[in-house]
């Protein structure tokens, strides 16, 4: 099966939401018919009301794969729609849990193609758990450990619905999305002492490991 975008999803309206200082989310999301273009700083059209905790050149972008959603569908006994988990990008043909961080994307054909590189999973929140309206629902997705892909955006451009998917490059530390969701739950002292001993971690997966050290100082 060829890997590909199955649908490009923005905001389709601001929920009120008491997880941040706006008191507004832009978790809902649903899929458009119209190309879309992606920015280093995110999706034109989206709206992003907690830039503290999404959003931003190393969060430009979510992807989430249909197969994922299908597994869930059949756990929730609901329909999930394209955008449902808040997802920009629905991909199908592609191991979202399964990409190294670091990863590079190219969606859409040459010259025109965008470039996404993997940079860290999606950490599970409160407005998440909301927005589902499913008791210990944080702790059922990490459980799950499919928490689908953010992205960072190297060659900006537009996509749409149908694009070919196409992995470019893959680091050879080897760690996916699917294990940084675990190792972002680890002791700082695991994750100073894994930065300090991995020499070939890579760009993007030592920016997340960073980041985690920078949340539990």
């Amino acid at each position: 099966m060829v890997p590909r975008l199955d649908a490009i999803c923005v905001t389709r309206a601001l929920k009120p939401d008491d997880g941040n200082d706006s008191g507004l989310t832009g978790i809902d999301k649903a899929a458009v018919e119209h190309p879309v273009r992606l920015t280093a700083l995110g999706v034109v059209g989206d709206k992003v009301m907690d830039a503290k905790f999404h959003g931003g050149r190393d969060k430009a972008a979510y992807a989430y794969a249909r197969e994922d959603a299908a597994w869930w569908a059949a756990e929730l006994g609901r329909d999930l729609p394209p955008g449902s988990f808040g997802e920009n990008l629905a991909t199908s043909g592609l191991d979202v849990t399964g990409a190294v961080v670091g990863e590079r994307w190219r969606i859409g054909a040459v010259p025109d193609a965008v470039v996404v590189e993997v940079s860290e999973p999606r950490i599970p929140c409160e407005t998440f758990q909301r927005h589902l309206a499913r008791p210990q629902w944080v702790k059922r997705f990490t459980a799950a450990g499919a928490p689908g892909a953010y992205l960072r955006v190297v060659d900006e451009g537009e996509v749409r619905a149908g694009d070919e998917i196409a992995v470019l490059s893959r680091p050879a530390h080897g760690v996916t999305v699917g294990e940084l969701l675990v190792l972002r739950d680890a002791d700082p002292a695991r994750l100073r002492l894994l930065m300090e001993e991995q020499d070939d971690l890579g760009a993007a997966l030592g920016r997340a490991v960073e980041r985690r050290l920078r949340a539990v100082r």
